[in-house]
């Protein structure tokens, strides 16, 4: 979805589990509007958060005209049998788009084509390279051959359903995927208190939710500093993202267990 729309819409990280919402891109041009619904990944949910998560999903399979599959080359079936059944029986068009084949050869290429061919034999099986741009113009054309055509559903200077203080809260949760390791990434939530957006700068104040007392030293380190790496990361983003100065401040709280709390996930959006 970045690739095709030419903006970081949806976070980036090596890690599982790094997209909690549903999160619409949309590509506009004289002739069309595409919305891309980027979700959370398919899994057996075994908490709150995640059962949440993969309600975004089963709200995505009702309403995709198309449904795209990413996999990366290693990656097997999803665990989620029910979800996958339904992608194997849909009369909805699938594209199977296996990622990063920059990092394959053309026999683990054609060994990955034939497996997930195998498995979900009515879908179309793209290889593509998101961080090349290959095959995504041919995906695009794709798209827009099979897309059922509809008035658009955005303005058409949209690219996203998403606000500013979820555009930033969502890049201070990528630069701590990135930064921190183990169970810390997946116990932190931001809320974004204060965006003020003035002539030359915009204001930011957000809040790094943790759900043990332990992981708020772990977070902050020592004297600071990781904290400070965190809101450096975070604000060059931002000004890249906004084309504006950024002053970002930020604080952490704890808030015990988070994550199984029904108010307090209806409170930050899930």
């Amino acid at each position: 979805m970045n690739a095709i729309i030419g903006e970081r819409l949806s976070i980036i990280s090596p890690k599982a589990q790094t997209t909690r919402h549903r999160i619409f891109g949309i590509l506009n041009h004289d002739d069309y509007q595409l919305v891309f619904s980027d979700t959370p990944g398919v899994i057996q949910p075994a908490y709150a958060l995640q059962e949440s998560m993969m309600t975004f999903v089963k709200t995505a399979f009702e309403d995709a005209d198309v449904f795209l599959y990413i996999v990366e080359p290693g990656e097997k079936a999803l665990k989620n049998e029910g979800f996958f059944k339904h992608l194997q029986e849909t009369d909805i068009p699938v594209l199977l788009l296996v990622n990063k084949i920059d990092l394959i050869d053309q026999e683990k290429l054609e060994e990955v084509t034939a497996y997930w061919a195998g498995l979900l034999p009515k879908a179309e099986v793209i290889p593509v390279s998101a961080l090349k741009k290959f095959h995504t113009d041919y995906l695009l054309q794709r798209l827009l051959e099979i897309a059922p055509e509809n008035p658009p559903y955005f303005d058409k200077d949209s690219i996203t359903d998403r606000s500013e203080r979820f555009i930033v809260s969502e890049i201070i949760r990528e630069k701590i995927l990135n930064n921190y390791d183990k169970e810390v990434p997946y116990s932190v939530e931001i809320e974004v208190e204060e965006f003020k957006e003035e002539e030359t700068i915009i204001r930011v104040r957000a809040i790094i939710h943790v759900a043990r007392e332990s992981q708020k030293g772990i977070i902050i380190g020592h004297k600071g500093s990781m904290l400070k790496r965190v809101g450096t990361q975070a604000r060059k983003e931002c000004e890249a993202f906004f084309g504006k100065q950024l002053y970002l401040e930020l604080f952490v709280k704890v808030s015990k267990d988070w994550r199984l709390d029904d108010k307090k996930l209806k409170r930050f959006g899930y």
